[in-house]
């Protein structure tokens, strides 16, 4: 994931909203939203290179989503999947906070990342760029290749935009996945530097990203209300040609 809206006990009807871009390379190999065969109550899509994932829900309503932690100059060439930090905590059993302080512990063998996990207790937020994991409060949040709510141009103006969105009692999928959209480019002065050079800012500074190698691959919706949870996800596929066609899919169900 690049970029996560996030709105936890801030609605009447849904005690989560969340609306998610994963982006990546668009050669590597990825399965869609489903259920796992070997875990039948985990619902997620798949990277099929390192067998992990970016953002799940399970039956009984664990989930976890993780984005990277842009820092180009820190990488470990040999470093684990961030994916699987995702899959293990919605296979196993652990409360969040007990997954989060262990994840903390082993934090330094991996890249950065920013991890999201909840389950019906609560819901929270660890970085191994961070000391302390977060506990949400009720409230919308943003999180892209930074820290929590790190006021990035893409974050900001998504959280504006979500929270129009969120004005209503019902929620628009169609209104969610249009914000998610968005490819409009802030100004060169708003952006962040994180060690990419002034083009690679640019390309990664919209909300929906598109260039010739890397870009949105999906857009994630969660709404979890009392008793049910609608999962949808939109797939992107680059043509030959260069433009974008999508597939949706839908999981619905009560918990």
């Amino acid at each position: 994931m690049c970029l996560i809206l996030l709105s936890y006990l801030n609605h009447p009807s849904y005690r989560l909203i969340l609306a998610a871009n994963r982006d990546e390379f668009y050669d590597r190999p990825t399965a869609p939203l489903g259920f796992w065969d070997e875990a039948p109550h985990v619902l997620a899509g798949r990277d099929l290179k390192s067998g992990g994932t970016w953002l799940g829900i399970t039956k009984a309503g664990r989930i976890c989503a993780i984005t990277n932690f842009r820092d180009p100059a820190v990488q470990i060439s040999d470093a684990p999947s961030r994916g699987h930090l995702v899959a293990d905590f919605l296979k196993g059993t652990e409360s969040p906070q007990i997954y989060l302080k262990k994840v903390k512990e082993a934090g330094t063998r991996y890249n950065g990342f920013n991890l999201l996990a909840g389950n019906q207790s609560g819901i929270f937020c660890c970085s191994n760029r961070a000391e302390d994991i977060i506990r949400l409060s009720p409230g919308l949040y943003g999180l892209s290749n930074n820290l929590l709510d790190t006021p990035w141009p893409k974050v900001e103006k998504g959280k504006r935009c979500m929270e129009k969105i969120l004005s209503s009692n019902e929620i628009d999928c169609e209104s969610l996945f249009e914000l998610l959209s968005d490819r409009n480019m802030p100004p060169d002065s708003d952006l962040p530097d994180t060690g990419v050079g002034i083009e690679w800012e640019r390309i990664l500074s919209p909300l929906f990203i598109k260039s010739d190698i890397y870009g949105t691959r999906s857009s994630s919706i969660v709404l979890i209300g009392e008793k049910n949870i609608v999962f949808t996800e939109r797939t992107y596929i680059k043509n030959d040609s260069g433009s974008m066609k999508h597939e949706t899919r839908q999981f619905s169900f009560d918990f």
